[in-house]
């Protein structure tokens, strides 16, 4: 377990646009349109926690909740239902509003992605709700309970490949063959959809912010796997904040492809055992989230699993139950804290994403 600092910070990656052109957007206007037309797409809470903040010694602390988002249970709600109810919108326009109509809007469409979980369950609920078809590749490493609620939406289920980047090759394959929609949170050479995908992850940011009360934070800690979320939440701070304060990614060690890839100066593609942060075990970098964060994250994390899933217990106490995955940020402060990193004293502001709920 270390942190480092972003040896590139403020300068990101060399040439790299001739690889994969696209950046990480900051405009979220378009999202929140059409979550306007959605009755469960609610604000999630920006909660506080005086006594654990006195607790840790720290002048502020805050936790955006995603667990209750859209009651999928995950910030990832904000993502591919998103994107399928924009091509909803691009076929029937002003028609989305009518039940009837926005429930056929999508018919004889398939949408096709790789998932840890969540990515999938945003896939499979918009296509649910749009009238198209879903097909979810899993790895033999996630849990069956994400296999069961992804069926629960109506989708089809594929298992294929010991890790997740192996159910994206077969999702891509498939894709091709039979003329389905690759709606993948990653991008590649070559594939730049999930900035459409990251661009939905912007309203959790935008939200966090006005959420915010007094002066900003000094540090926010991002769990970061691909680097979908971390990268949308950090274009849309920057936007609204500056650089007046410190971004930290947390990785798992078995997984640290963001951090190994701004260090190598080009995407790597890493190697370790799974990892108990699944959502964050992610092996290879999403193009368009690299370059984000190679320019504007200031410091780089990898903690282990054993330490991610001990520290999070913490949160139990303050209604906050996690997953690794969705408190490893969490984590990240307690390990600059036990450690004295960063400089996180009592005049520290601090930002925390609870990502996804415990299971």
């Amino acid at each position: 377990m270390n942190v480092i600092q972003n040896p590139i910070r403020g300068k990101g990656l060399k040439n790299f646009h001739t690889i994969c052109p696209g950046n990480v957007i900051d405009d979220h206007s378009g999202v929140i349109k059409l979550l306007n037309y959605c009755p469960i797409a609610k604000k999630t809470p920006l909660d506080t926690k005086p006594k654990l903040q006195e607790a840790l010694k720290l002048k502020s602390l805050a936790f955006k909740d995603e667990r209750g988002r859209m009651n999928i249970g995950s910030f990832k709600a904000l993502g591919a239902a998103y994107v399928i109810a924009k091509a909803a919108y691009k076929k029937i326009a002003n028609n989305i509003k009518v039940p009837e109509k926005a429930s056929k809007a999508l018919n004889g469409e398939t949408f096709v992605t790789a998932s840890a979980g969540n990515h999938g369950l945003s896939v499979a609920a918009g296509a649910k709700i749009f009238g198209a078809d879903a097909v979810i590749y899993l790895s033999e490493s996630v849990p069956n309970e994400f296999t069961k609620k992804l069926k629960s939406y109506g989708a089809k289920v594929v298992i294929e490949g010991h890790d997740y980047e192996a159910s994206m090759k077969a999702a891509e394959r498939d894709a091709k063959l039979n003329n389905w929609t690759l709606l993948s949170d990653v991008t590649w050479e070559g594939y730049e959809g999930g900035i459409d995908v990251m661009e939905g992850y912007l309203v959790m940011a935008y939200e966090a912010a006005t959420q915010w009360k007094g002066e900003i934070p000094s540090h926010v800690f991002l769990q970061t796997g691909c680097g979908g979320l971390a990268a949308a939440v950090t274009a849309k701070l920057r936007k609204m904040w500056g650089n007046k304060f410190k971004i930290c990614t947390v990785e798992p060690t078995a997984a640290p492809a963001i951090k190994e890839s701004i260090l190598s100066g080009k995407p790597v593609t890493t190697s370790g055992p799974v990892s108990n942060m699944g959502r964050l075990d992610c092996k290879a970098p999403s193009h368009v989230a690299l370059k984000c964060l190679a320019k504007d994250a200031d410091y780089l994390m990898t903690l282990e699993d054993d330490f991610v899933a001990e520290e999070i217990k913490i949160l139990e106490k303050y209604n906050l139950k996690t997953s690794p995955s969705g408190g490893a940020g969490f984590a990240g402060l307690i390990y600059c804290l036990k450690n004295e990193l960063l400089e996180i004293n009592e005049t520290s502001r601090v930002l925390i994403f609870i990502s996804e709920g415990a299971n």
